[in-house]
């Protein structure tokens, strides 16, 4: 089982920029930046594609499944191109981070009464 140290470590391993995708990545935006009607299409088709994409994560989410695992999908689609959506992201980040601690806190409050008695 992985973790939590362990997969926080792959995260920022994953997301240096000196990575040969996220230099390729750059490139690609690079040259799609310098075209104004190239620039349009991308951001309309990153908008419906990550729109599309977390509102059917949000159609999953009473289901059995990963549907909040797409809602934040579909976010990361949306904040590549959307700073409203990296806030959104960044803040939805913060709230699960301070859900887990809360969680871990409770659960070992929970085991040291069970412990006790």
């Amino acid at each position: 089982m992985v973790i939590e140290q362990q997969l926080s470590r792959e995260i920022v391993a994953a997301e240096r920029p000196d990575r040969p995708i996220r230099r390729w990545l750059r490139a690609l935006r690079r040259r799609i930046h310098d075209r104004p009607a190239l620039r349009r299409a991308y951001r309309v088709l990153v908008g419906v594609l990550g729109g599309v994409v977390a509102v059917v994560g949000l159609a999953l989410v009473p289901l059995p499944g990963p549907g909040w695992l797409v809602v934040f999908l579909g976010l990361a689609i949306l904040g590549s191109e959307f700073a409203w959506a990296r806030r959104l992201a960044a803040f939805v980040k913060r709230q699960l981070a301070r859900f887990w601690a809360w969680w871990r806190a409770r659960k070992a409050a929970k085991a040291a009464v069970d412990g006790a008695v």
